[in-house]
């Protein structure tokens, strides 16, 4: 393996941080991180969890308590009628569980078909476990969900899994009831597993978020990934899980879980279990916030770059994925490498774009293009920033773009 991880990309979101840590007083609009602070019922939790000297090994899958919470939330919220606390794998976060799901998955040269734009690593976590991700297009005019006929026909003889995520990360499309419908019918039809990540289950301002896994049939090839990071603001504690109905592949992904964290950390398990047992008010408090920020966001880039870049506010997440005017190509910046498969990226409109914005305006924000071929000419900013940082990146953009009130 040692390597074949040599052709593993890392994402151009990790070269974007490190340009930023090199810009004074950054404006961070690049990365997906929630302003909040946890809510008392976390941090209150964590600290009599210290108090109580709960710093030891812990049952590899997660603490029972906070197993039986999940299942009962996975249940009672998303609508998952069979979800057991057996099935719950406790995660260091939503990414590894995805990792640890491709891991016990995947045979090598096994495909799975993901969204194409879509969160960098989908993509490196399938090719970590030596399987090839497939891109199949998301439109913009559609509200950035797919075009279902071609989703089905990208699957071929070596396709094993469909990945999903929705609320998308970076454009915010949400996929209504009849989409997943159709994809859980094409599931069944070819047989294959889906791996739901909801990420984004409480960023909602339009339509509604549903869990493939609720429709009949689906649970029993359906792993949902979930996580505690955009909930409950808790993105550097490192809490999240997984559910897995079918045994082989649990016991599979149990033993990654266990060789790659033992048990994940002890008093961060304790926040979990804060977090699902104290009140619930929070997550309503910071989607209305988060949508008054999105509003905000949208209605500057009016005044600030009305000719520069475009776009309609999200349905979910807390990303502007914003398209660059065409006609800025021969504006200042540069192309550079970069991208999320490791590719040298020849006139990158969105890579000029994002040093441009980085280097003379102290914005940050991801290339569009690191998240597929098909988000090249876009660029990703993150509005869950507090106000003030927004006002104060879009009157740097005002300036950069020489918009004049």
């Amino acid at each position: 393996m040692g390597a074949y991880l040599d052709s593993v990309p890392f994402s151009g979101i990790i070269r974007i941080r490190d340009m930023m840590y090199s810009v004074a007083n950054p404006y961070r609009l690049d990365q997906g991180d929630v302003s909040f602070d946890a809510p008392d019922s976390v941090k209150s939790a964590m600290l009599r969890a210290i108090a109580e000297n709960q710093s030891h090994y812990l049952q590899t899958n997660g603490v029972p308590r906070l197993r039986e919470l999940a299942a009962t939330k996975m249940r009672d919220k998303n609508r998952i009628g069979t979800v057991d606390a057996e099935h719950v794998l406790v995660t260091n976060g939503g990414i590894h569980g995805i990792y640890m799901l491709f891991q016990a998955l995947l045979e090598p040269g096994d495909e799975v078909i993901i969204p194409d734009p879509e969160w960098p690593p989908a993509a490196g976590n399938i090719l970590a476990a030596k399987g090839l991700p497939v891109g199949c297009r998301l439109y913009e005019a559609n509200g950035w969900r797919y075009d279902l006929d071609e989703l089905e026909s990208t699957i071929t003889p070596r396709t094993r899994v469909l990945y999903l995520n929705s609320p998308h990360n970076p454009t915010g499309g949400i996929l209504t009831r009849p989409d997943l419908e159709r994809i859980a019918a094409i599931a069944r039809a070819h047989d294959l597993w889906v791996v739901s990540d909801e990420a984004y289950e409480d960023v909602v301002f339009d339509g509604e978020h549903i869990s493939i896994a609720s429709l009949p049939d689906m649970y029993e090839r359906t792993i949902p990934v979930y996580t505690f990071s955009k909930s409950y603001a808790m993105t550097g504690l490192r809490l999240g899980y997984v559910s897995i109905k079918d045994q082989i592949i649990r016991d599979r992904a149990k033993k990654v879980l266990f060789y790659t964290a033992s048990n994940i950390a002890s008093v961060i398990q304790y926040g979990g279990i804060g977090a699902l047992e104290g009140s619930q008010d929070c997550v309503g408090a910071f989607r209305a916030e988060l949508r008054a920020r999105r509003d905000l966001f949208y209605g500057g880039l009016r005044e600030a770059a009305p000719d520069v870049f475009s776009g309609v506010p999200p349905a979910g997440a807390f990303y502007a994925f914003l398209r660059i005017n065409p006609a800025w190509s021969e504006g200042p910046g540069h192309p550079a490498e970069g991208g999320s498969h490791g590719r040298i990226r020849k006139a990158s409109v969105s890579w000029a774009m994002t040093e441009h914005l980085i280097k003379n305006g102290r914005i940050g924000c991801v290339p569009g293009v690191d998240f597929g071929a098909n988000g090249e000419g876009y660029v990703r900013f993150c509005f869950a920033r507090e106000r003030q940082e927004l006002l104060g990146a879009l009157e740097s953009m005002r300036v950069l773009f020489g918009v004049t009130v």
